[in-house]
């Protein structure tokens, strides 16, 4: 694996970095302070690795929820990324080895870095490019929540606003993409969408109908591109 693609993957993942070191700090804070310590804390930062869902699991555990429960905020939380897999098929497609992790640790800041045009990458080298930088995202996490678990042992903290944090780096997010992406027919439609689901159904009831919506929206405008391209 050529030091370029590391060098490029590391540099390209800073601003990730900064973020996620943060925020993982947040949610190993909050989740000592609910009982939970460091164990807890790496575990649920290598294997679950779902930033929102994480913040949302410490008051699911806390408050002994049942597993339909767990089940169903988790597709509520998490079914997001159905729709980044859609348009990543073509980049992760011949993969190999590699896809397994690629698909799991495709998270919203790491698919902002992944789903546009590389410059200063080989064609060949995409793939080890991929997997550096959901590799350096994950580290990233992992570090921050230990980091958390270990200042909420030893210094008091008040946890008010903290999980606003992740809010706030999901706009940042969407910032960075609409500014380095020409094509902005995704994030118009996920606004356009949210925003009418929410007027229907309310804001405890539109999670679902909007990712639905936002599926078959994608979904046609994939396949109306397409046909636009054979003609």
């Amino acid at each position: 694996m050529g030091k370029g693609v590391v060098k490029k993957a590391f540099i390209d993942t800073i601003p990730v970095m900064t973020g996620y070191v943060v925020l993982g700090i947040g949610f190993g804070i909050l989740l000592r302070t609910n009982g939970y310590g460091g164990l807890w804390a790496l575990a649920m930062s290598v294997f679950i690795y779902a930033g929102s869902m994480q913040y949302a699991g410490i008051s699911l555990m806390a408050s002994s929820a049942s597993f339909i429960t767990v089940a169903l905020t988790t597709l509520m939380v998490n079914c997001r990324h159905f729709f980044y897999g859609i348009s990543m098929i073509d980049k992760y497609k011949d993969a190999g080895k590699k896809k397994p992790y690629l698909i799991f640790a495709l998270t919203d800041e790491t698919y902002s870095l992944v789903c546009k045009d590389i410059d200063g990458v080989d064609e060949k080298d995409l793939k080890k490019y991929y997997l550096l930088v959901s590799a350096f995202d994950q580290v990233y996490w992992v570090t921050g929540s230990l980091i958390g678990s270990l200042l909420g042992a030893i210094i008091p903290f008040s946890t008010e606003g903290i999980d606003f944090s992740l809010t706030a780096l999901f706009i940042t997010v969407f910032t960075d993409q609409w500014l380095h992406t020409k094509n902005h027919f995704a994030a118009i439609s996920g606004l356009i969408a949210t925003v009418l689901m929410r007027l229907i159904f309310g804001a405890d009831n539109f999670l679902i109908p909007s990712m639905v919506l936002i599926a078959v929206t994608l979904i046609m405008g994939r396949k109306f591109a397409g046909s636009e391209v054979e003609k």
